[in-house]
């Protein structure tokens, strides 16, 4: 199912991040992919997934206090998971989890600050790196978006099956990587699941994120 942040979604709210820690348990706002489906979002101290044969996204801004990080921090544990898939492959690439750092030109940023997000993925200069549980791919790999080419790519992190981890990412040199020099404004993030293609469910969650 494709996973990237589709134009026709409008964001409804802007929320201020801290410097640090990201906060689960206000400003986020589900966003779906499809008429009628959804997965089902717990916010609080961490952030609880369940996706039933389903497709969404959760999603928040930052504020201009997070705009220059360059590296992320977090807690995910998998209960039950999707089968892997070719992250590849369009309409064959449900994941347990995927959570998007979506990144503009400084001088984008502040045109659009507070945009909605139609707005925001309208504009070409936005690049969306995301870290996801699922495939069959090795760690590290990083894969091109099927979906927005030269706009959007997958850093493979863990294989399709269950546990729990701890994840520690250099943004900065992933986005080089994928896209080739520095990033700019880290403006947004999103989590997703994506269980429609197998018709499986996914229990997932994810906790103690911050950037730095």
């Amino acid at each position: 199912m494709r996973l990237m942040l589709p134009a026709a979604l409008v964001l409804s709210t802007a929320v201020s991040a801290h410097a640090g820690p990201i906060n689960f348990s206000n400003g986020w706002a589900e966003q779906r992919l499809q008429l009628f489906s959804s997965n089902d979002y717990s916010f609080g101290n961490e952030l609880g997934i369940v996706s039933e044969g389903a497709v969404s996204l959760a999603w928040t801004r930052l504020s201009r206090d997070q705009w220059n990080a360059r590296s992320a921090m977090w807690d995910w544990r998998v209960d039950q998971s999707v089968p892997a898939t070719d992250l590849t492959r369009k309409g064959g690439d449900d994941r347990n989890i995927s959570i998007y750092f979506v990144f503009l030109p400084e001088g984008d940023a502040a045109a659009l600050e507070g945009a909605n997000i139609r707005r925001l993925m309208g504009n070409d200069n936005v690049r969306i790196l995301q870290y996801a549980w699922g495939g069959i791919h090795p760690r590290g790999a990083v894969l091109g978006s099927p979906y927005a080419p030269g706009q959007g790519a997958t850093v493979a992190l863990r294989q399709a099956g269950t546990g729990a981890h701890m994840e520690s990412v250099d943004l900065a040199r992933d986005y080089a990587t994928a896209f080739g020099g520095m990033p700019g404004a880290l403006v947004g993030l999103a989590v997703s699941s994506d269980s429609d293609d197998t018709d499986t469910v996914v229990r997932a969650a994810i906790g103690n994120m911050s950037l730095n």
